[in-house]
C-alpha cells in the first residue's frame, strides 16, 4: 500500500537530488556536458561570491518576513472566525481562496496592484488625499519596496493556511481551561497569549515548519512579480538557481546554490522538532 507513495518520493524527489549532488561535485554545463571531478570547488566558489550572499540574506528576510506577516494575519484571522456572526460559514470556506487560487493568476493580479501606473493602492491613497501623484510609490521599482510587496504577496498566499491550523489548534483546546481562566481574573489579552498560545505551540510550530521549507525553497512570487529585480533586490535561492542553472547553463554552479539550501532547512527543521518534543513533555 506505501509502495506507490515510496516510488512516487524517489522518482520525483530522490532522482533529481541525487542528479544535483552529482552536477555539484562537477564542472558540467551545457556548453561543455563532459563530466569533470571538481570537489566543493563550486560551493566554494559561490559562498565567495557578493551576489550569492546578498541573495542568501534576501531569502531569509523574504521567508521569515512572509512567514511572520503570515502568522500574525492567521492568528488574528482566526480570532474573528472563532466569532459567531452571519455567514461565518461561507466566509470560513472563502477564506481559504488565497491558497488554492494558482499563484500565477494571484501573482499577475498582484502585479496590476503595484503597477506604476495604474496601481489601486495608489490611487486609493490618491484618493483619500494621503499622498499626491507626484508622491505615489513605484512599488516594483524600489529594492525596498519590491522586497516589501513580494513579502506581502507570500504572506497573503499563507495567512489562510495559518488560519486553518490556528482554527484547529484553538478549538482542540477544551472550553472548562478557557472559562476557568476567565474566572480567575484573565481578560482576552492574557488568555490569548499566557495559556491558549502556548498550548496550541506544537501545532503552530508545525505548520511554521511547513511554510518554511515551501517558502525558502519558492521562486514562484519572485520569478512572476519581479523577476528577481530591481537590481537583484528581491532574487531568493531558488530563482538564482533556475537563473544560473538553466537560463545561464551553468548547471554545475546552479545545482550548488540549490543544493545550499539544504543544510539550512535540515538545521531549521530539526531546530523546530526538537522544540516541539520539548513542549509536548
Amino acid at each position: 500500500m506505501v509502495a506507490p507513495a515510496i516510488l512516487y518520493v524517489l522518482l520525483l524527489v530522490g532522482l533529481p537530488f541525487l542528479l544535483a549532488v552529482y552536477y555539484s561535485v562537477s564542472a558540467y554545463t551545457i556548453y561543455d556536458p563532459s563530466w569533470h571531478f571538481v570537489g566543493l570547488s563550486n560551493f566554494r566558489q559561490i559562498v565567495s561570491n557578493p551576489v550569492f550572499q546578498d541573495t542568501l540574506a534576501n531569502t531569509f528576510l523574504f521567508t521569515f518576513g512572509s512567514q511572520f506577516l503570515g502568522l500574525v494575519l492567521g492568528k488574528f484571522g482566526a480570532l474573528l472566525l472563532m466569532r459567531p456572526f452571519p455567514g461565518r460559514t461561507i466566509v470560513r470556506a472563502l477564506i481559504i481562496l488565497p491558497w488554492a487560487v494558482p499563484i500565477a493568476l494571484a501573482t499577475v493580479a498582484w502585479e496590476w496592484m503595484f503597477d506604476s501606473l495604474y496601481s489601486v493602492i495608489n490611487w486609493t491613497l490618491i484618493s483619500l488625499g494621503i499622498i499626491t501623484r507626484s508622491e505615489a510609490p513605484n512599488w516594483l521599482g524600489n529594492p525596498h519596496l519590491a522586497m516589501l510587496c513580494v513579502i506581502v504577496v507570500n504572506a497573503w498566499r499563507f495567512f489562510p493556511f495559518a488560519i486553518v491550523i490556528f482554527l484547529a489548534g484553538m478549538t482542540s483546546i477544551p472550553q472548562d481551561v478557557i472559562d476557568a481562566a476567565t474566572v480567575d481574573g484573565a481578560g482576552f489579552w492574557r488568555r490569548n497569549y499566557q495559556i491558549v498560545l502556548p498550548m496550541i505551540m506544537p501545532i503552530v510550530a508545525v505548520g511554521l515548519i511547513f511554510g518554511i521549507v515551501f517558502t525558502f525553497t519558492d521562486l514562484s512570487v519572485v520569478f512572476l512579480l519581479t523577476n528577481g529585480g530591481p537590481v537583484g533586490a528581491t532574487s531568493v535561492l531558488g530563482f538564482e538557481g533556475f537563473q544560473v542553472g538553466i537560463v545561464s547553463g551553468d548547471v554545475s554552479h546552479g545545482a550548488a546554490i540549490s543544493l545550499f539550501m539544504l543544510p539550512v532547512l535540515f538545521f531549521v527543521v530539526v531546530g523546530m522538532l526538537r522544540f516541539i518534543r520539548r513542549r509536548e513533555i
